[in-house]
């Protein structure tokens, strides 16, 4: 009989804690949380101190019964959920339901799921933190009240079934802004310009303009830069300044959750919630051939740099065996934690060095490699020594006018032998290359100017957020937390208030009218300033300086009242998401207005309810095709939906079969004869794959279009839009780029 019971959150971890901590123990899981709200109601006693009425949750009695029936055999209960604020309410919670069971029961945590981290959580287990829960559970107050509380003001002023959260709701108005910011922005146009310069030695180099009388300088006209670059090629030019600087970039710190998430989705294209996915499974074990279950990263929700220094030691004497003593620094790098994060637990590393990514690849998906390699470099990297270039500047003059040319050249790679920057990262900023390409030169030497090319530039909008951008704006602003970041987004696509367009977060005219609706009437609660000040509220209910109930009261007393502001007016503010159409209704003679519903904007008689006449947007009746149903042989039309056009029977309501509408393509896999389709995942993201599925399973997360590739004659390329190369077409088979303002070549048989 096992003396002892460690139960977790994750059944995964089992086999590795088994290992470690031997016969003695018998390890449990609870597989996420068993108490909660309930769903069907508020489930908060506001005028008794806020006081929350939990329930065991569906499907987890089951498990709540294993849990005692093995703690009534065990001597002492170790509640070992993640080490986090979440993790301490689960540990509480269990905790409750395992009393009078007759064992000593202890909290314990591990940062890491190794041998020596397990059996010191175990050694150092203590009570309870009744802060941590206290946090948590205001947090979840906080979050149940906004949601309970607002979103029904949605489902009576625009349409039921619409959530309003109150971090949700920030960062969709983050999003909305800066879609607004694209809108007003006008595009000015900018000319710059190249000389092609001539030595003496026949040695050709380019320079930039760099200034005019010393000044900067804008053209910004065609005929101006025709006009600058004939007054260009009149000068006689010298060099003016010859500089060499030695320069050093320093190394990035460790991983916290926010960067993981922000390279992961830069460098790998993880959305947040995969690179959390992927991370979960490293820190709670990988099975490793020869070595069983082995955790391999530390634990992944954190916002502090911090390493251990036994870390910090093993990376020291692996550095200097595997690359040298001049790659370690004297002083050791320190990084220092940002002042507004919790800093419970270390930054991510590996575990251990004893398992490089090469090493253990094979044991690895190819997600969880490549995601390891990242953190892997990352860690190693932050622990090396500067990188050091030479930089020579070269400015050249002729008259008012002065070019610059400049470059670097690696003299000392340091921490880049192991993590590489970004191309945007690593530009020198004009395109001139390695040092090399340079001629040597003096101050005084004669230049040839024989060329000057003029190119045309655009100013550019604020870019789009992406998910990994997003992550950071919030992170900046101190809203949300670690864990939390990933559910964050995951929430906005699922409510399908935002959408991905090329990687990038865009507002749905839905997630636009729910954002100009919350911010008007609740400009404070959602507005970013108050709810970086409720995070700080809740880590000082951590700290032990204030009561939830005292921070729940402070943030209650002012939501309400504006709540009931709000409920008063409510006609008033359904007639503002509504909007005057020139139709008038065929069945009464009103004016129609356009009203939301869950397929989107359509038309309905504002002599409701006595007339229930409703039309499409724009009076555009369903678009017929000449498609047949396979179901009842009737014709397929085109209708508008929630998620875009769609197939759907012209003999509903008796037939309701509906497909997704081709894009115009057929699938590029040999003899299948399938169209593809815009398909969306369950978490709302938009795909393309075939209509046949699952009989065939093409799929791309871009979408195909009937262009042959040029190099390899594949009969479709996919669309591409990066920061680097632009709006693009790629090719899956052979890698091939084509920009997309080149004149297409249809593709046969497609």
């Amino acid at each position: 009989m096992a003396k002892n019971l460690v139960i977790v959150e994750s059944p995964t971890k089992s086999k590795t804690l088994a290992k470690f901590l031997g016969k003695d123990y018998t390890i449990k899981a609870t597989v996420g949380h068993v108490i909660d709200l309930p769903k069907s109601k508020l489930g908060i006693d506001i005028e008794n101190g806020f006081q929350p009425d939990y329930v065991v949750i569906k499907g987890k009695a089951t498990i709540l019964k294993e849990l005692k029936d093995a703690a009534k055999k065990a001597k002492t209960v170790y509640l070992a959920p993640d080490p986090d604020r979440e993790g301490e309410a689960i540990a509480y919670h269990v905790a409750g339901k395992l009393e009078g069971c007759g064992a000593v029961i202890r909290r314990a945590t591990f940062n890491e799921i190794t041998k020596k981290a397990v059996l010191a959580g175990i050694a150092d287990a203590r009570d309870i933190d009744q802060n941590l829960v206290d946090a948590q559970q205001a947090r979840r107050i906080l979050d149940r009240l906004v949601g309970y509380k607002v979103s029904p003001v949605l489902w009576r002023t625009v349409y039921r079934g619409l959530s309003a959260g109150r971090v949700q709701s920030v960062a969709l108005r983050i999003i909305c802004e800066r879609e607004a910011e694209i809108d007003a922005f006008i595009t000015e146009e900018y000319w710059k310009f190249v000389g092609l310069f001539e030595a003496s030695r026949k040695d050709l180099f380019q320079a930039r303009l760099f200034k005019i009388d010393g000044k900067d300088f804008k053209v910004a006209t065609g005929a101006d830069a025709e006009t600058l670059k004939a007054e260009l090629l009149k000068q006689n030019y010298s060099v003016s300044d010859v500089q060499t600087e030695r320069r050093t970039r320093r190394p990035l710190p460790p991983y916290i959750t926010s960067t993981l998430q922000q390279d992961a989705s830069i460098r790998l294209g993880f959305s947040s919630s995969k690179t959390m996915q992927v991370a979960q499974s490293l820190y709670e074990g990988i099975e490793i051939s020869s070595e069983g279950q082995i955790g391999l990263i530390t634990y992944m929700r954190t916002d502090s740099v911090r390493i251990a220094a036994e870390a910090a030691a093993a990376a020291k004497s692996y550095i200097e065996n595997i690359y040298g003593k001049e790659y370690y620094p004297d002083p050791p790098n320190f990084y220092k934690t940002k002042k507004a994060a919790q800093d419970a637990h270390e930054a991510i590393r590996p575990t251990y060095l004893d398992y490089p990514p090469e090493k253990i690849k094979k044991s690895l998906t190819r997600d969880q490699f490549r995601l390891y390699e990242l953190i892997w470099n990352r860690f190693l990297g932050s622990q090396m020594a500067p990188a050091a270039f030479d930089q020579l500047t070269i400015d050249i003059t002729g008259g008012k006018y002065q070019f610059r040319a400049t470059s670097q050249k690696v003299v000392f790679e340091g921490f880049l032998a192991v993590y590489t920057w970004t191309p945007d990262e690593n530009a020198n900023g004009n395109g001139n290359g390695d040092a090399a390409t340079l001629p040597k030169l003096l101050a005084g030497d004669k230049l040839a100017l024989t060329e000057v090319n003029p190119t045309q530039h655009f100013t550019k909008p604020p870019a789009r957020f992406s998910e990994a951008s997003l992550v950071k704006e919030l992170e900046a602003n101190g809203i949300g937390r670690p864990s939390t970041y990933a559910q964050i987004v995951t929430t906005l696509k699922t409510r399908t208030y935002v959408e991905l367009q090329s990687r990038r977060l865009v507002p749905t005219d839905l997630g636009k009218t729910v954002n100009t609706l919350l911010v008007k009437q609740f400009p404070d609660i959602f507005s970013v300033q108050f709810t970086a000040q409720m995070e700080d509220e809740l880590d000082r209910v951590e700290e032990g300086e204030i009561t939830w109930q005292g921070a729940l009261t402070d943030f209650y007393t002012p939501f309400s009242k504006r709540l009931k502001d709000v409920n008063d007016n409510q006609q008033e503010i359904k007639e503002s998401t509504q909007k005057a159409s020139d139709v008038v209704c065929d069945k009464c003679g009103k004016q129609m207005v356009e009203k939301w519903g869950r397929n989107g904007r359509f038309l309905a008689c504002s002599g409701y309810p006595e007339c229930k006449s409703t039309q499409p947007l724009n009076g555009k009746e369903d678009q017929s095709t000449d498609e047949k149903c396979e179901l009842c042989g009737a014709s397929m039309v085109i209708k508008q939906g929630r998620f875009g056009k769609f197939l759907a029977c012209s003999a509903y309501p008796d037939c309701k079969n509906t497909k997704s509408l081709s894009i115009g393509l057929k699938c590029p896999k040999a003899g299948c004869g399938g169209d593809v389709v815009e398909r969306r995942t369950r978490g709302a993201k938009v795909f393309w794959g075939c209509s046949k599925y699952p009989k065939c399973d093409f799929a791309s997360w871009y979408k195909p279009v009937a262009q042959k590739c040029p190099n390899c004659e594949s009969n479709y390329m996919v669309e591409k839009d990066t920061k680097k190369d632009g709006l693009h077409f790629y090719c899956p088979e052979c890698k091939h780029k084509l920009l997309k303002q080149t004149e297409p070549v249809p593709a046969t048989g497609v």
